[in-house]
């Protein structure tokens, strides 16, 4: 059960990381990654781990997204 809503975590937070990719829409991924490390510690909790490798894919994601914006370092 945890995976699933991990799961969901992460399929939410890499439909808004898709659309975050849309030029002045960088400051999503602010949000996105908090969102996705929830997601991957409920991951964590179930004994699968899809759930906590997707989140983990978003956070990476929306981490070098935000690098190629500038918004880290």
């Amino acid at each position: 059960m945890l995976n699933l809503v991990s799961l969901l975590i992460g399929a939410i937070a890499l439909l808004f990381a898709i659309i975050a990719f849309l030029p002045l829409l960088g400051w999503a991924n602010w949000v996105i990654i908090p969102l996705a490390l929830v997601g991957a510690g409920i991951g964590v909790l179930s004994s699968q781990k899809s759930g906590r490798n997707l989140n983990l894919l978003v956070i990476v994601i929306g981490i070098v997204r935000l690098m190629l914006g500038g918004g880290i370092f």
